[in-house]
């Protein structure tokens, strides 16, 4: 799919594949495209449209550039709109005074929110006001996604430390068990990494095109860049402090998941250790000797019961003692 976003006589709306652009073009979006959009682009714009393992490179220098007047960006953006399954798709910038070309490979909802904001918003009339328009979406995003995960690790916590991670499922609304518990963590341990991942590459991006563009542009330009900048920062520390948070809550399932280890070891040596005597005296008397005075002892049934109960009492009272249950 190719979007086409121009400004003619005012108005700024989007169009299809053409050859014939009437108006200004500001902003060519190519989603998932094929390779007569991309050779299109290519021809209109005088740009090389990178592919999608151009994009998914991870050295920096591979993820921002400039040649000439134009600026080579690429960064991962959280994709899907629920926030519980977001996963990262790569997302390429090339940007230039009149034009901005973005190359992605699904539908994420902070281009889709540009895009309504291109078509009612008479500012965003330039390519580089509409890289800097989706900058501050992918931010805005990014806190979206920080946000929903610091209610999860609070809820987790609150779980965890409460003394019975197996409550009934009237309190929780189901069975959260610690292989539950642990699952969860672990899978806002991974959430986390790639906000920061998204975080990273916005304030690699934000920062390089303040370096290299910075006599280009206008203070308005600036501003927001440096606004944008700012955030990224803010939202890193913020970040890291989930993180942290997070490995503390793996490390305390885990020390749970020890102590529920431990309490099933302990069970095992008291039924091992207490099944040992009476054992021994069964073995005892159940040797086949000639002579042996307890068979010829009117009470010598009832006396190996009672050696035998005897066995088993006297540990199951030792450990009780020592607080083992």
């Amino acid at each position: 799919m190719l979007n086409i976003y121009r400004d003619a006589e005012g108005t700024i709306r989007s169009g299809g594949l053409n050859e014939d652009l009437p108006g200004h073009v500001i902003w060519l979006d190519l989603i998932n495209p094929n390779s007569e959009e991309i050779e299109f682009v290519e021809r209109r714009a005088k740009v090389k449209v990178p592919t999608k393992e151009a994009l998914s490179e991870i050295e920096v220098t591979s993820r921002l550039s400039k040649s000439g007047d134009r600026l080579y960006l690429s960064a991962p953006v959280v994709g899907h709109a629920m926030i519980e399954h977001a996963e990262l798709s790569p997302a390429g910038f090339i940007v230039s005074p009149e034009i901005l070309i973005t190359v992605r490979y699904e539908s994420l909802p902070t281009f889709d929110a540009v895009s309504e904001r291109v078509q009612r918003e008479e500012g965003l009339g330039s390519g580089m006001g509409v890289f800097i328009a989706l900058l501050e979406a992918i931010v805005d995003r990014g806190a979206d996604v920080l946000e929903h995960l610091a209610s999860a690790v609070d809820e987790v916590s609150r779980t965890v430390f409460r003394g019975n991670l197996k409550g009934s499922t009237a309190q929780r609304g189901a069975d959260f068990t610690l292989r539950r518990a642990l699952s969860k963590v672990g899978a806002l341990g991974d959430r986390s990494s790639k906000a920061r991942d998204v975080l990273l590459g916005v304030g690699r991006m934000a920062t390089f095109t303040l370096d290299v563009c910075h006599e280009m542009l206008s203070d308005e330009f600036r501003d927001q860049l440096h606004a944008v900048s700012k955030d990224v920062a803010s939202l890193s520390d913020y970040e890291t402090h989930l993180s942290d948070k997070t490995q503390f809550l793996l490390d305390a399932v885990l020390g749970f998941i020890t102590i529920e280890q431990n309490d099933i070891f302990k069970v095992l040596t008291i039924a091992s250790v207490v099944g040992v005597p009476p054992t021994l005296m069964a073995g005892v008397w159940g040797m086949n000797f000639k002579f042996m005075p307890e068979l010829n002892w009117t009470w010598g049934y009832p006396f190996a019961w009672s050696v035998i109960i005897l066995s088993a009492v006297a540990p199951l009272l030792w450990f009780w003692r020592k607080g083992w249950f």
